[in-house]
């Protein structure tokens, strides 16, 4: 099975159950914010799946901002990782350019690199 279908097979009942739970829910409540004198009449499923989705994006941003720090290690991690590949290429050539291809004779020894310390 495809990606796509198991996201459908996951996502399709709970937007079965959403339609279902909207549908059934349609008497008028009011909604009031209490420091303020606001108020306004809305069917109760809008009123619980608004509070739900503000719910679901407050928890999201949450998660995102906690995240940050994490986000930044890996990026800094990624950058040394660059760095470190691109001097060991450097060094490689420096190795190649040292010892000759015709090295193999028996009882010649490699020329010895001095490779900086870390």
């Amino acid at each position: 099975m495809t990606k796509t279908m198991w996201r459908w097979l996951l996502i399709g009942p709970l937007l079965i159950v959403l339609v279902l739970f909207a549908l059934s829910n349609t008497a008028p409540v009011p909604v009031r914010f209490w420091p303020f004198d606001l108020a306004w009449e809305t069917p109760l499923a809008v009123a619980v799946l608004s509070v739900s989705a503000l719910a679901f994006l407050l928890g999201a941003l949450v998660t995102w901002m906690a995240s940050l720090g994490a986000r930044r290690r890996a990026r800094h991690l990624a950058q040394t990782v660059r760095q470190l590949e691109s001097e060991l290429a450097q060094l490689r050539a420096q190795v190649a350019r040292q010892v000759p291809e015709g090295s193999d004779a028996p009882g010649r020894r490699p020329a010895k690199v001095a490779l900086p310390a870390p």
